[in-house]
């Protein structure tokens, strides 16, 4: 099957415009993607015609709203292939995600002396919360070296792992590389010494096929706006029999079943965790977001963004000065690169006033960028929209400001 990216292109009407009196060029993907038309109709149409609060409404708009933001609840289980949609819980994004791991699973189940696993290719949002808890708990945080590709060091990785080890949480695909981790052996490796274990899938969602029963994860987290979907929401994957055993992330309503003054009960999964009013008019939006991406196909997707990513680095390559950041074997449609002599922050600005939009600076990955002896990267990251020619222009503009100390 051959995309026709053209057709693709008119589906989403931020593309369509000019910046500093250029075309725009939108290679910030990695950051958030761009939505299509019936993401914005389906936002709007909430508010239009539906606007209610869910689930004990007894009126017609209470009932379609609450049909039209299960109905997401449903596709999102399919899309993971989760055995139920009780495993699929709302949230505000992957960094409460991982909150609500750390701070719920991580106070119940880990303790003094106890080892949490990350790597040195982490965010911020999957470093902190696990400092924080293991300062609480006196627990140890271990970390995993790279090597100069930016890729795990799993001979590292076997010797950090413990039975003392209780959580590996580990990104799916690095935000700031682009690198594909294995995470299937780090994984198999840690459920042997009873580890459990989450991914990051911010960045893996938009681009793999991810299958949590074929992986056996036990937690996944991501973004919706990372998926064409709306900002503020996102998706908390988890075994039912963990998210049983975990007590509530919040207090409030929905995730009740009956309050006295003397004692609460708390509600079934999924609504345990998901306490007050949630976004409901995102959570519709989010379902058209998914319709999209299953029209096209994932693998028609990640093809055509693999084509650009060998497209791009080819074309990049050549140009005197180029410093590719990252170079793994295993990618997604991620770019990180210097201009020898210049700083990212500048780069990038020269390339916005040509139209193109890309992503300077560390990328919420302090860690990584002190382990390479670097402040940042340019980063330019593609989507299913995105096309050759502009590629053709990025590396134009990119040779003419390499140009301007190499």
């Amino acid at each position: 099957m051959s995309l026709n990216i053209q057709e693709i292109r008119a589906l989403f009407p931020v593309l369509h415009q000019e910046v500093n009196g250029k075309p725009l060029i939108y290679f910030d993907n990695a950051a958030t993607t761009q939505k299509p038309i019936s993401v914005i109709d389906a936002l709007s149409a909430y508010y239009k015609n539906d606007n209610s609060n869910i689930h004990r409404g007894a009126h017609a708009l209470a009932d379609r709203a609450t049909r039209y933001y299960e109905n997401t609840r449903t596709l999102l289980q399919q899309f993971l292939n989760a055995r139920e949609e009780a495993e699929i819980i709302f949230t505000k994004g992957t960094t409460e995600g991982i909150n609500l791991v750390a701070s719920t699973f991580g106070r119940k189940f880990i303790n003094k002396g106890d080892e949490i696993i990350i790597s040195t290719l982490e965010h911020h949002s999957n470093i902190v919360p696990w400092q924080m808890l293991c300062e609480e708990k006196g627990a140890i945080l271990k970390i995993i070296p790279i090597n100069e590709a930016g890729e795990l060091d799993m001979q590292a990785f076997r010797g950090l792992i413990s039975p003392s080890t209780k959580l590996v949480s580990i990104v799916h695909v690095s935000n700031a590389l682009g690198t594909i981790n294995p995470v299937e052996e780090i994984i198999e490796l840690s459920h042997q010494v009873g580890a459990k274990v989450l991914l990051d899938g911010a960045q893996s969602t938009s681009h793999l096929e991810v299958d949590v029963q074929a992986l056996d994860c036990d937690f996944l987290v991501f973004s919706a706006h990372k998926l064409y979907g709306p900002t503020g929401l996102g998706v908390l994957y988890g075994k039912r029999d963990l998210l049983d055993s975990m007590p509530p992330y919040q207090g409030g309503g929905e995730m009740i079943k009956e309050v006295t003054f003397a004692k609460t009960t708390y509600n079934e999964l999924p609504f345990k965790f998901e306490a007050g009013t949630p976004n409901i008019g995102d959570v519709i939006a989010f379902g058209k977001a998914l319709e999209f991406i299953n029209h096209i196909g994932k693998k028609y997707i990640k093809a055509h963004e693999d084509e650009l990513l060998a497209y791009a680095n080819d074309s990049l390559s050549q140009i005197k000065g180029f410093i590719p950041v990252g170079t793994a074997k295993d990618k997604i449609s991620v770019i990180s690169f210097n201009i020898n002599g210049m700083h990212p922050f500048d780069v990038g600005m020269m390339l916005d006033a040509n139209g193109i939009a890309v992503r300077t600076g560390h990328h919420c990955t302090q860690p990584l960028m002190q382990r390479f002896g670097i402040e940042g990267t340019v980063r330019a990251s593609f989507s299913v929209y995105n096309t050759k020619s502009e590629i053709d222009s990025l590396v134009a503009s990119v040779s003419k400001i390499a140009k301007l100390k190499n």
